[in-house]
């Protein structure tokens, strides 16, 4: 596995994390090529528990991924911590249990808890000096600095673009190994958040479709200066159509029939999954 810094440093244009939710989705973006994962906190909510991004996700729960997803594939993986799930000390317990766990990075943003989706409306924050206290905390409590300490915050939508960008000024001091100033509502922000941080600091770009930031590809995110690009929900709501339409054509005809073309065939499936490599392992040790 290339850390996650250095993937960073040796990616021309941006690093392209998709949003993932457990291991056979984690599996299938590694087969597809992607270095890095991004796993959603969102997306865990909206699989694991059928509800929305509104904290109701818990430390233990993401951990218990993790290792799940860290099991299956060895890419770079960046973790979406929430608030840390408290204070500074239970930011601290985060960053090791994570860590242990097999994330790369760890993202902590400056919500108040119960935090939202940072597309929603009516999000509230914390103090700088409290998410500042949080960042510390987080980097002490790291065991390598190879774990990016990735700081986040939500107060474009609260306190307004320059207020952000100050907020981002101090979670830098504070020792942020990546900036991620949450929803931009233009160009022109994310213009003047690039121009204020790309050469000092690795950017990170949230592409939620139909949030308020401008849809945008991971070339055009580069060349405003963004060196990691996340597509945290889009798979989730890819699985939600066609999981509506396979249900709907089940209920329709009583067979998956009219449905099997677009579906993964028995072995193709298997395939996917291993079935063929863990059968010749097993062979190995098997009594002769």
């Amino acid at each position: 596995m290339i850390p996650l810094d250095n993937l960073i440093q040796q990616t021309q244009g941006a690093v392209v994390a998709p949003g993932v939710y457990d291991p056979f989705t984690a599996n299938l973006a590694a087969q597809a090529g992607f270095k890095c994962l991004y796993l959603s906190g969102a997306s865990l909510a909206y699989t694991q528990l059928g509800r929305p991004d509104l904290g109701l996700v818990t430390m233990t729960e993401v951990a218990n991924s993790i290792a799940a997803i860290r099991d299956r594939t060895d890419v770079a993986l960046i973790v979406d911590a929430d608030t840390g799930y408290g204070n500074a000390l239970n930011v601290q317990r985060t960053v090791r249990v994570f860590e242990r766990s097999g994330a790369s990075g760890i993202q902590l943003e400056d919500q108040t808890f119960p935090k939202r989706c940072g597309h929603l409306s009516g999000k509230t924050l914390i103090s700088v000096d409290e998410m500042v206290g949080k960042i510390q905390a987080a980097c002490d409590a790291r065991l390598s600095n190879a774990t990016q300490i990735i700081a986040r915050t939500d107060s474009i939508a609260v306190e307004g673009v320059n207020a952000a960008i100050e907020r981002g000024e101090r979670y830098l001091e504070a020792g942020a190994d990546v900036l991620f100033i949450e929803a931009p509502q233009s160009r022109q922000q994310q213009v003047m958040i690039t121009e204020r941080f790309q050469h000092r600091v690795p950017l990170l770009a949230n592409m939620v479709e139909g949030g308020v930031t401008p849809a945008s590809s991971a070339d055009e995110l580069a060349e405003l200066g963004f060196k990691l690009v996340i597509f945290p929900g889009g798979l989730a709501r890819a699985v939600f159509r066609q999981a509506t339409a396979y249900f709907e054509s089940l209920k329709t005809y009583g067979s998956t029939e009219p449905f099997r073309d677009r579906m993964a065939a028995f072995d193709e499936l298997n395939k996917a999954i291993g079935l063929p490599e863990m059968l010749e392992t097993a062979e190995c040790y098997s009594t002769k």
